[in-house]
């Protein structure tokens, strides 16, 4: 979702493919055999099959972006994102999916993740967005993961003690931005006509 994000958000048209990961195409695992969604094919040859790198390669493309800025605001989203990858996500991972972590229970998973929110809570108590009162690309990086995570259990969420998250959740949430990516395709089949996103 944040690969498309960034896309949308960059102008930067590309030939969108649906892919049902259950059956995937050789093509795609010829141009990729790790598999994973999202790929990008660049016109030179280059692969991209990092969510985050594609992400960067958008926001790079679209030249002196806001969304991207300066080396430090790069940076500072960067750690964020890093964050967000490398701790939120195996949190959100074994809430999301109890049933296959059964060592503990849906609501102490919970209780792990909500150390991260804690911390975004603190830092959009500052400013509007993550880093500044300019939207970026560490918000656009890291919405998705908490949306996942608010749908779980979306009543436990609303009623949260982080008024500043869901202030900020509800602005994506309700974006043309984010509405502009959320329309279903079908999967795609070879001799399929072109389909532009």
């Amino acid at each position: 979702m944040r690969a498309r994000l960034a896309i949308k958000q960059s102008g930067i048209k590309v030939i969108l493919r649906e892919v049902v990961l259950r059956n995937k195409p050789s093509s795609m695992l010829s141009i990729s055999p790790k598999g994973t969604v999202p790929v990008l094919l660049l016109p030179n040859g280059d692969v991209i099959d990092e969510s985050w790198d594609i992400v960067h390669w958008a926001t790079a493309e679209q030249g002196t972006s806001q969304i991207r800025g300066d080396v430090t605001r790069v940076s500072d989203a960067n750690q964020w994102v890093q964050k967000n990858d490398h701790e939120f996500k195996q949190h959100l991972d074994h809430y999301k999916y109890a049933d296959r972590f059964p060592e503990f229970s849906a609501e102490h998973y919970r209780t792990q993740a909500e150390s991260f929110l804690n911390l975004l809570d603190q830092q959009l108590a500052q400013h509007a967005f993550l880093l500044d009162n300019q939207p970026s690309i560490a918000d656009i990086g890291i919405f998705p993961f908490v949306r996942q995570f608010a749908h779980v259990d979306i009543e436990w969420f609303r009623q949260t003690p982080y008024p500043h998250l869901q202030r900020w959740f509800d602005y994506y949430l309700s974006s043309e931005l984010f509405a502009s990516i959320m329309n279903k395709y079908p999967a795609w089949e070879e001799g399929q006509e072109p389909l532009t996103f």
